[in-house]
């Protein structure tokens, strides 16, 4: 990679016959901007890309197609060994664009990556996500035009498409639809007709490895993972001294001459301070510790639902404290790497001893992750930075993912594979430390349940009242369009938090 951040981490495009544009740009994800006019095979393609400093890198035109791309390819490498005796790609557009013509849709089934893209020309558009949606793609198509964009509040504005069967509707904003994780829709822009190709699945199949050899193999599909994804620049690693986010600092660490940026965030309430700076120490990074009052903490619910446009009350309870920290860091774009997501393939917070249980239990948590955005850049975006999850590379995912359970819960240890991994690069403490969330250890949990308890949501209610005020954050700030400074989630508690409007009134909104 030649740049910190992505040539484009984000776009909305119109690919219409006749004239036309872009509805008006509205992003949560900080950067530059940049118009686009293209006019491949006969449509006319208007765009706005959100870039960082590089704007024609992201976009890419040969034989009558455009193609626009938010994000980046992770196996360029080898994906350069499909195009022989053919001039070399200079940037990850030219490289989609140039698999498309030889591989058409399938060219995606090929790409690691962290990205969205659109194809336009011969009177289709394209759009597809990476294997695991971790850069969102929105929709909305009527006859004529066909309007995509990595984030559904760009299209809160747009006329009410049609109903895409291949993909979810989006609360409140009719017609606009998620194209699913690791799926390619393909539409005929003259009708809006879709037909859907799925690029990627977790298998449900297992495989039986020795265990030095499943060390080995995950180790190695690990170490490619971070390298991949460092950069030229220091990277920042995100890091609570667990495994996962130990395992990711520690690898990058290896790909430097210099010391490695590390960071943690905690609050007045709990903080892992004491176990990353084990780690910092042990692995010499330049370490910094972040630590956000849990009052300030609760301020940016509205902004960790605007960044990551979820209705999941756990998953914008996750990444809160993510978003307190990201918007904590000073100074550029950053390029950062986290342990976010080893979880769900490891089967991380599950701690059942029995294995059919914890195969289960995984098995369905790999086939519910798609729609949450919870791996979804704009999370950093929000302050400019760029994040990026190792333990979710499409390599990674398929290995740790097939795995037969007793790698994963083996010895009495949670995630045993991965600890046997990194047992030579890691402090003793940090291979055996007992898994705790990201909003165990920041007292994200806690602190959201007790502002509930406090406006007097009784004990058995607060779940439900979770999901009211996320419901509500949602329609203000993707919706409505409202800036999230402008929305103070103690007004939101309090209005779910009186009387009946906890059920009916607001869940009929």
């Amino acid at each position: 990679m030649a740049r910190t951040l992505p040539a484009a981490t984000g776009f909305l495009a119109a690919v219409q016959h006749g004239g036309g544009r872009a509805p008006e740009a509205d992003f949560a994800a900080a950067g530059s901007r940049a118009a686009l006019r293209a006019r491949p095979g006969g449509l006319t393609l208007d765009a706005v890309l959100l870039h960082s400093g590089a704007p024609d890198a992201a976009h890419a035109h040969a034989r009558g197609r455009t193609a626009v791309l938010a994000g980046e390819l992770y196996n360029q490498d080898e994906l350069l060994t499909l195009l022989p005796g053919r001039s070399r790609p200079v940037t990850d557009a030219d490289l989609l664009l140039a698999l498309f013509d030889t591989y058409d849709v399938h060219a995606f089934r090929l790409l690691n990556g962290r990205f969205a893209a659109l194809v336009a020309g011969e009177g289709r558009a394209v759009l597809a996500t990476d294997h695991a949606g971790s850069v969102p793609l929105y929709v909305s198509a009527v006859p004529g035009t066909v309007l995509a964009a990595t984030e559904a509040k760009a299209l809160r504005t747009a006329p009410v498409g049609r109903r895409i069967a291949a993909a979810r509707r989006v609360r409140r904003l009719p017609g606009t639809h998620q194209v699913p994780a690791g799926t390619v829709l393909d539409l005929e822009v003259a009708t809006a007709g879709c037909t859907d190709h799925r690029t990627w699945a977790p298998s449900p199949a297992r495989r039986i490895m020795p265990e030095q050899d499943a060390v080995e193999a995950v180790r190695c599909a690990l170490d490619r993972a971070v390298r991949a994804r460092t950069g030229p620049d220091t990277p920042l690693v995100v890091l609570s001294g667990g495994i996962d986010s130990s395992s990711v600092a520690a690898l990058a660490a290896g790909h430097r001459s210099g010391p490695i940026d590390t960071v943690s965030m905690g609050t007045d309430l709990a903080d892992e301070f004491p176990q990353a700076r084990v780690v910092a120490e042990h692995l010499g990074s330049a370490h910094r510790e972040i630590t956000v009052h849990t009052d300030d903490l609760l301020r940016r619910l509205p902004h960790a639902v605007w960044a990551a446009e979820s209705l999941d009350p756990d998953i914008i309870e996750y990444l809160l404290p993510l978003t307190a920290l990201y918007l904590g860091l000073d100074g550029p774009g950053r390029r950062i790497l986290t342990g976010y997501g080893a979880d769900i393939p490891l089967g991380g917070m599950h701690r059942e001893d029995r294995l059919p249980a914890l195969d289960t239990a995984l098995a369905h948590d790999m086939a519910t992750f798609d729609g949450l955005n919870e791996m979804t850049p704009v999370l950093s975006g929000i302050a400019g930075h760029w994040s990026t999850h190792p333990f979710w590379d499409r390599e990674v995912l398929d290995l740790l993912v097939s795995l037969e359970s007793g790698l994963k819960r083996r010895h009495g240890q949670d995630k045993w594979v991965l600890r046997a991994a990194m047992t030579d690069l890691l402090p003793h403490e940090t291979v055996t430390r007992p898994k705790l969330g990201v909003h165990e250890g920041s007292g994200t949990t806690s602190s959201f349940s007790r502002l509930l308890a406090d406006a007097g949501v009784p004990a058995d209610r607060v779940h439900h009242a979770k999901e009211l005020v996320v419901q509500q954050l949602f329609d203000r700030v993707v919706v409505d369009g409202r800036h999230p400074d402008e929305v103070a989630a103690a007004e939101v508690v309090q209005l779910v938090a009186d009387g009946p409007a906890r059920d009916a009134p607001l869940l009929r909104r």
